[in-house]
């Protein structure tokens, strides 16, 4: 049977957090350990792939979290961040890839579950939420549209893929050195087709230090 694979993207600077944001500990626990319990937890996860800036803390890891499989450090962006953790993945045992931030440690098993069954449908998911506010696209000081609010969302993590669907929008996108907000668009670009399923708004990332006093209170109440 081929196995679901999380690929939690752990990498970051934080700059404009001050620091590393992953290790910032939110109730007294380090962010990215409420992410990667989420999935250390979920029945339908198999393995787990973490990419850090560095692999000093490596062998904690990989002792703290049994379906940890491989520890691997990031690239210079983003997107070299997640090749470098799905080129560590069995291409004979691999099917499904999750890629998901690991500062968004709010994620539910129910959005975990959602994607995951959205997948096996065969196509690239993403979740999303509606946004509600009017959106303007603007150049300089000056509306140039308004855009039509019911037709956007806010995307979020994990986006599910298939592993060679996947691998391969990277690969191509590595080979022209094409960079995205994320990997869903590389998909797009090599001609996938990728669906949108209901997100979370409490899925929230952990970018600033307002974040994180955010999250304080979504898990208080």
């Amino acid at each position: 049977m081929k196995k679901v694979v999380a690929v939690i993207v752990a990498a970051g600077e934080g700059r404009r957090f001050g620091g590393a944001k992953q290790y910032a500990l939110l109730r007294g626990k380090p962010v990215l350990e409420w992410t990667l319990e989420k999935f250390e937890s979920h029945k339908k996860v198999d393995e787990i792939i973490l990419v850090l800036p560095d692999v000093r803390r490596k062998p904690r890891f990989l002792a703290w979290h049994r379906k940890i499989t491989a520890v691997v450090k990031g690239g210079e962006h983003r997107q070299d961040s997640v090749l470098n953790g799905v080129n560590c993945i069995d291409p004979q045992s691999a099917g499904i890839v999750l890629v998901h931030d690991g500062v968004r440690p709010l994620v539910s098993e129910e959005l975990i579950s959602r994607v995951i069954e959205a997948t096996s449908t065969k196509a690239s998911v993403v979740p999303g939420v509606p946004i509600e506010d009017t959106v303007k696209r603007v150049e300089g000081a000056e509306v140039v549209r308004t855009l039509e609010r019911a037709r956007l969302f806010r995307i979020q993590t994990p986006q599910g893929f298939f592993y060679a669907e996947l691998k391969a929008a990277l690969e191509r996108a590595a080979k022209d050195k094409y960079y995205a907000t994320d990997e869903a668009m590389l998909v797009e670009r090599n001609g996938g087709r990728v669906l949108v399923v209901e997100g979370d708004p409490y899925n929230l990332k952990i970018t600033t230090p307002r974040d994180l006093r955010m999250a304080e209170v979504l898990i208080e109440s």
